[in-house]
Protein backbone atom coordinates (compact mmCIF):
# COMPACT_ATOMS: atom_id res chain seq x y z
CA UNK A 1 0.00 0.00 0.00
CA UNK A 2 1.49 3.19 -0.92
CA UNK A 3 1.88 5.85 1.85
CA UNK A 4 -0.28 9.31 1.03
CA UNK A 5 2.44 11.33 2.55
CA UNK A 6 5.45 10.17 0.96
CA UNK A 7 3.45 10.21 -2.46
CA UNK A 8 2.66 13.92 -1.30
CA UNK A 9 6.99 13.98 -1.18
CA UNK A 10 7.56 12.51 -4.33
CA UNK A 11 4.73 15.58 -5.77
CA UNK A 12 6.90 18.11 -3.87
CA UNK A 13 10.11 16.69 -5.60
CA UNK A 14 8.43 16.69 -8.56
CA UNK A 15 7.08 20.06 -8.37
CA UNK A 16 9.93 22.33 -6.50
CA UNK A 17 12.86 20.21 -8.66
CA UNK A 18 14.81 19.77 -5.69
CA UNK A 19 15.06 18.56 -1.89
CA UNK A 20 15.57 21.64 -0.75
CA UNK A 21 12.66 23.53 -2.71
CA UNK A 22 10.47 20.13 -1.92
CA UNK A 23 11.41 20.80 2.10
CA UNK A 24 10.46 24.14 1.74
CA UNK A 25 6.85 23.85 -0.32
CA UNK A 26 6.27 20.97 2.41
CA UNK A 27 7.40 23.18 5.54
CA UNK A 28 9.77 19.79 6.64
CA UNK A 29 13.22 19.34 6.95
CA UNK A 30 15.72 18.24 3.82
CA UNK A 31 16.35 15.12 6.31
CA UNK A 32 12.51 14.35 6.13
CA UNK A 33 12.25 14.53 2.94
CA UNK A 34 15.21 12.21 2.63
CA UNK A 35 13.68 9.95 4.45
CA UNK A 36 10.50 9.75 3.24
CA UNK A 37 12.03 9.28 0.12
CA UNK A 38 13.87 6.33 1.33
CA UNK A 39 10.98 4.77 2.66
CA UNK A 40 8.97 4.89 -0.56
CA UNK A 41 11.96 3.25 -2.57
CA UNK A 42 11.77 0.68 -0.28
CA UNK A 43 7.98 0.43 -0.55
CA UNK A 44 7.90 0.26 -4.53
CA UNK A 45 11.05 -1.79 -4.83
CA UNK A 46 12.64 0.33 -7.56
CA UNK A 47 14.89 3.80 -7.70
CA UNK A 48 13.19 6.66 -7.85
CA UNK A 49 15.90 9.28 -7.28
CA UNK A 50 19.43 9.40 -8.80
CA UNK A 51 22.48 11.74 -8.00
CA UNK A 52 22.53 14.93 -10.24
CA UNK A 53 25.45 16.96 -9.29
CA UNK A 54 24.79 18.22 -5.97
CA UNK A 55 21.28 17.34 -6.71
CA UNK A 56 18.95 15.07 -7.41
CA UNK A 57 16.86 14.08 -10.35
CA UNK A 58 13.74 11.77 -10.68
CA UNK A 59 14.47 8.52 -12.32
CA UNK A 60 12.18 6.75 -15.08
CA UNK A 61 9.92 5.01 -12.30
CA UNK A 62 10.30 8.58 -10.17
CA UNK A 63 8.44 10.54 -13.02
CA UNK A 64 6.06 7.76 -13.84
CA UNK A 65 5.05 7.51 -10.10
CA UNK A 66 4.91 11.29 -9.39
CA UNK A 67 2.40 11.42 -12.37
CA UNK A 68 0.35 9.14 -10.40
CA UNK A 69 0.94 11.05 -7.04
CA UNK A 70 -0.25 14.42 -8.72
CA UNK A 71 -3.30 12.83 -9.88
CA UNK A 72 -3.78 10.84 -6.45
CA UNK A 73 -3.59 13.91 -4.47
CA UNK A 74 -6.09 15.77 -6.48
CA UNK A 75 -8.55 13.03 -5.94
CA UNK A 76 -7.76 13.47 -2.19
CA UNK A 77 -8.44 17.19 -2.36
CA UNK A 78 -11.49 16.63 -4.61
CA UNK A 79 -12.61 13.99 -1.48
CA UNK A 80 -11.88 15.98 1.54
CA UNK A 81 -13.26 19.15 -0.41
CA UNK A 82 -17.02 16.68 -0.52
CA UNK A 83 -16.82 16.19 2.78
CA UNK A 84 -16.53 19.47 4.26
CA UNK A 85 -19.36 20.96 1.58
CA UNK A 86 -21.18 17.57 2.80
CA UNK A 87 -20.58 18.67 6.55
CA UNK A 88 -20.84 22.26 5.37
CA UNK A 89 -18.60 24.08 8.28
CA UNK A 90 -16.36 26.35 7.21
CA UNK A 91 -13.54 25.57 9.83
CA UNK A 92 -9.98 24.03 9.92
CA UNK A 93 -6.99 25.94 8.42
CA UNK A 94 -7.05 28.14 5.12
CA UNK A 95 -3.76 29.55 3.58
CA UNK A 96 -3.50 32.91 1.85
CA UNK A 97 -1.02 35.18 0.14
CA UNK A 98 -1.77 38.54 -1.67
CA UNK A 99 0.79 41.12 -3.60
CA UNK A 100 1.33 43.83 -0.94
CA UNK A 101 -0.88 46.67 -1.93
CA UNK A 102 -3.54 44.10 -2.01
CA UNK A 103 -2.42 42.53 1.66
CA UNK A 104 -2.43 46.28 2.91
CA UNK A 105 -5.36 47.45 1.05
CA UNK A 106 -7.82 43.80 1.05
CA UNK A 107 -6.64 41.68 4.31
CA UNK A 108 -7.63 43.44 7.07
CA UNK A 109 -11.33 43.68 5.79
CA UNK A 110 -11.76 40.17 4.38
CA UNK A 111 -10.12 38.66 6.82
CA UNK A 112 -11.41 40.30 10.35
CA UNK A 113 -14.43 39.75 8.28
CA UNK A 114 -13.86 35.83 8.17
CA UNK A 115 -12.73 35.70 11.89
CA UNK A 116 -16.19 37.38 13.02
CA UNK A 117 -18.53 35.35 10.82
CA UNK A 118 -16.52 31.65 11.09
CA UNK A 119 -14.43 31.41 14.83
CA UNK A 120 -13.44 27.95 13.81
CA UNK A 121 -11.73 29.02 10.45
CA UNK A 122 -8.24 29.90 11.31
CA UNK A 123 -6.33 31.68 8.17
CA UNK A 124 -2.67 32.15 7.90
CA UNK A 125 -1.32 34.65 5.41
CA UNK A 126 1.65 36.22 4.16
CA UNK A 127 2.82 38.59 1.17
CA UNK A 128 3.88 37.01 -1.88
CA UNK A 129 4.05 38.90 -5.66
CA UNK A 130 1.83 37.41 -7.93
CA UNK A 131 3.53 34.61 -10.02
CA UNK A 132 4.84 33.38 -6.10
CA UNK A 133 1.47 33.31 -5.06
CA UNK A 134 0.21 31.14 -8.39
CA UNK A 135 2.69 28.63 -8.01
CA UNK A 136 2.24 28.60 -4.62
CA UNK A 137 -1.31 27.50 -4.91
CA UNK A 138 -0.40 25.32 -7.69
CA UNK A 139 1.83 22.75 -5.22
CA UNK A 140 -0.35 22.90 -2.67
CA UNK A 141 1.35 25.41 -0.17
CA UNK A 142 -1.11 27.75 -0.85
CA UNK A 143 -5.23 27.70 -0.76
CA UNK A 144 -6.00 31.01 -2.22
CA UNK A 145 -4.00 33.47 -3.91
CA UNK A 146 -4.92 36.74 -4.53
CA UNK A 147 -2.97 38.35 -7.73
CA UNK A 148 -2.94 40.44 -10.75
CA UNK A 149 -2.74 41.85 -14.18
CA UNK A 150 -3.31 44.52 -16.34
CA UNK A 151 -5.83 45.77 -18.94
CA UNK A 152 -3.20 45.14 -22.13
CA UNK A 153 -1.11 42.43 -20.54
CA UNK A 154 -3.00 39.36 -18.99
CA UNK A 155 -1.05 37.03 -16.78
CA UNK A 156 -1.70 33.52 -17.62
CA UNK A 157 -2.82 31.30 -14.97
CA UNK A 158 -1.77 27.03 -15.24
CA UNK A 159 -4.21 24.68 -16.03
CA UNK A 160 -6.52 23.84 -12.44
CA UNK A 161 -6.64 26.75 -11.40
CA UNK A 162 -10.17 28.50 -11.00
CA UNK A 163 -10.15 32.71 -10.94
CA UNK A 164 -12.56 35.35 -9.62
CA UNK A 165 -12.16 39.11 -10.26
CA UNK A 166 -11.87 40.91 -7.09
CA UNK A 167 -11.75 44.33 -8.70
CA UNK A 168 -10.56 46.68 -11.46
CA UNK A 169 -7.88 49.16 -9.96
CA UNK A 170 -7.06 52.31 -11.61
CA UNK A 171 -3.30 53.52 -11.31
CA UNK A 172 -2.03 56.93 -11.87
CA UNK A 173 1.42 58.24 -11.96
CA UNK A 174 2.82 59.86 -8.84
CA UNK A 175 4.90 62.92 -8.96
CA UNK A 176 7.34 65.14 -6.95
CA UNK A 177 4.77 67.77 -6.09
CA UNK A 178 7.24 70.42 -7.84
CA UNK A 179 7.50 68.35 -11.09
CA UNK A 180 6.47 70.68 -14.21
CA UNK A 181 3.11 67.85 -14.66
CA UNK A 182 2.06 68.04 -11.40
CA UNK A 183 -0.70 70.45 -11.61
CA UNK A 184 -2.38 68.80 -14.45
CA UNK A 185 -6.11 67.66 -14.43
CA UNK A 186 -4.15 65.06 -16.37
CA UNK A 187 -1.17 63.80 -18.15
CA UNK A 188 0.01 61.70 -21.22
CA UNK A 189 2.53 58.59 -20.78
CA UNK A 190 3.77 60.51 -23.70
CA UNK A 191 5.12 63.38 -21.54
CA UNK A 192 7.32 61.73 -19.38
CA UNK A 193 9.79 60.64 -22.35
CA UNK A 194 12.73 62.58 -20.70
CA UNK A 195 11.43 61.62 -16.80
CA UNK A 196 13.53 58.52 -14.58
CA UNK A 197 11.04 55.99 -13.91
CA UNK A 198 11.07 54.36 -10.48
CA UNK A 199 9.64 50.41 -11.29
CA UNK A 200 9.99 47.26 -9.48
CA UNK A 201 12.72 44.71 -9.91
CA UNK A 202 13.94 43.22 -12.74
CA UNK A 203 11.83 40.59 -14.29
CA UNK A 204 9.08 41.41 -11.93
CA UNK A 205 5.83 41.20 -13.87
CA UNK A 206 4.34 44.29 -13.13
CA UNK A 207 8.25 45.86 -14.11
CA UNK A 208 7.59 44.17 -17.28
CA UNK A 209 4.14 45.11 -17.80
CA UNK A 210 5.35 49.12 -17.25
CA UNK A 211 8.52 48.47 -19.62
CA UNK A 212 6.07 47.00 -22.36
CA UNK A 213 3.78 49.46 -22.23
CA UNK A 214 6.11 52.47 -22.63
CA UNK A 215 7.24 51.13 -25.02
CA UNK A 216 4.26 50.68 -27.03
CA UNK A 217 3.87 54.41 -26.95
CA UNK A 218 7.46 54.57 -28.30
CA UNK A 219 9.01 55.51 -24.90
CA UNK A 220 12.25 54.07 -24.07
CA UNK A 221 11.84 53.87 -20.58
CA UNK A 222 15.03 55.52 -18.18
CA UNK A 223 14.74 53.64 -14.72
CA UNK A 224 16.69 55.38 -12.30
CA UNK A 225 15.50 53.17 -9.16
CA UNK A 226 13.81 50.10 -8.37
CA UNK A 227 12.20 49.26 -5.33
CA UNK A 228 9.34 45.88 -4.75
CA UNK A 229 7.08 47.73 -2.46
CA UNK A 230 4.83 51.20 -3.73
CA UNK A 231 5.40 52.86 -0.59
CA UNK A 232 9.67 52.63 -1.00
CA UNK A 233 8.52 53.88 -4.55
CA UNK A 234 6.38 57.03 -3.47
CA UNK A 235 9.22 57.58 -0.79
CA UNK A 236 11.40 58.09 -3.54
CA UNK A 237 9.06 60.62 -5.86
CA UNK A 238 8.94 62.15 -2.33
CA UNK A 239 12.75 62.90 -2.73
CA UNK A 240 12.72 63.98 -6.48
CA UNK A 241 14.48 61.23 -8.29
CA UNK A 242 11.84 60.31 -10.30
CA UNK A 243 8.26 59.56 -11.11
CA UNK A 244 6.22 55.79 -10.65
CA UNK A 245 2.72 53.87 -11.61
CA UNK A 246 0.65 54.41 -8.27
CA UNK A 247 -2.36 52.11 -8.44
CA UNK A 248 -5.01 53.33 -6.11
CA UNK A 249 -5.30 50.04 -3.88
CA UNK A 250 -3.35 50.42 -0.68
CA UNK A 251 -1.86 53.48 -1.99
CA UNK A 252 -2.64 55.75 1.00
CA UNK A 253 -1.63 58.11 2.77
CA UNK A 254 0.47 59.28 0.10
CA UNK A 255 3.64 60.92 1.47
CA UNK A 256 4.21 64.31 1.82
CA UNK A 257 5.89 66.02 -1.34
CA UNK A 258 4.00 63.65 -3.94
CA UNK A 259 0.88 64.57 -5.98
CA UNK A 260 -0.85 61.64 -8.30
CA UNK A 261 -2.21 62.53 -11.47
CA UNK A 262 -4.45 60.67 -13.79
CA UNK A 263 -3.55 59.27 -17.10
CA UNK A 264 -5.35 59.84 -20.15
CA UNK A 265 -4.59 56.22 -20.98
CA UNK A 266 -6.74 55.03 -17.61
CA UNK A 267 -4.47 52.30 -16.60
CA UNK A 268 -6.08 49.65 -14.46
CA UNK A 269 -5.18 46.37 -13.27
CA UNK A 270 -7.56 43.46 -12.32
CA UNK A 271 -7.13 42.00 -8.98
CA UNK A 272 -8.17 38.16 -8.77
CA UNK A 273 -8.31 35.39 -6.61
CA UNK A 274 -7.14 32.33 -7.65
CA UNK A 275 -7.38 28.45 -5.97
CA UNK A 276 -7.45 24.70 -7.42
CA UNK A 277 -10.27 23.66 -9.20
CA UNK A 278 -10.06 20.70 -7.04
CA UNK A 279 -10.71 22.18 -3.83
CA UNK A 280 -14.00 24.41 -5.23
CA UNK A 281 -16.76 22.70 -3.42
CA UNK A 282 -14.70 23.65 0.15
CA UNK A 283 -16.98 25.81 2.23
CA UNK A 284 -13.82 27.26 3.53
CA UNK A 285 -12.83 28.61 0.23
CA UNK A 286 -15.89 30.01 -1.08
CA UNK A 287 -16.33 31.90 2.24
CA UNK A 288 -13.00 33.56 1.75
CA UNK A 289 -13.46 34.54 -1.85
CA UNK A 290 -16.89 36.19 -0.67
CA UNK A 291 -15.32 37.88 1.73
CA UNK A 292 -12.54 39.00 -0.22
CA UNK A 293 -15.39 40.24 -2.97
CA UNK A 294 -16.51 42.26 -0.58
CA UNK A 295 -13.50 43.65 0.71
CA UNK A 296 -13.18 44.24 -3.16
CA UNK A 297 -16.44 45.86 -3.05
CA UNK A 298 -15.48 48.40 -0.19
CA UNK A 299 -12.47 49.74 -1.62
CA UNK A 300 -13.81 49.36 -5.23
CA UNK A 301 -16.89 51.72 -3.44
CA UNK A 302 -14.28 54.00 -2.10
CA UNK A 303 -11.45 54.44 -4.06
CA UNK A 304 -9.56 52.75 -1.27
CA UNK A 305 -9.58 56.28 0.45
CA UNK A 306 -12.70 56.64 1.64
CA UNK A 307 -13.74 58.61 -0.93
CA UNK A 308 -16.42 57.74 -3.74
CA UNK A 309 -15.91 56.28 -6.83
CA UNK A 310 -16.90 54.10 -9.53
CA UNK A 311 -15.04 51.24 -9.94
CA UNK A 312 -17.04 48.45 -8.61
CA UNK A 313 -15.96 44.73 -7.84
CA UNK A 314 -16.87 41.83 -10.24
CA UNK A 315 -18.92 39.30 -8.88
CA UNK A 316 -18.47 36.49 -11.87
CA UNK A 317 -16.06 34.05 -11.74
CA UNK A 318 -13.71 33.81 -14.74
Amino acid sequence: MLNLERLRTLDALARHGSVSGAAEGLHITTSAVSQQMSKLEREVGQQLLARNGRGVRLTDAGRLLAEHAARILSQVELAQSDLEAQRGQVAGELRVSAFPTAARGLFPVALADLREGHPALRVRSRELEPEAGVRGVVRGDLDLAVVLDWYNKPMSLPNGLVKALLLDDPADVALPAGHRLAGREEVDLAEFAEDEWITWGEGEFCHEWLMFTLRSKGIEPIVGHRAAESHTQLSLVAAGLGVCIAPVLGRNPLPDGVVTVPLRQRLRRHVHVVWRADADRRPSIRAAVRALRAAGERVGATGGSGEPSTTRAAAAVS
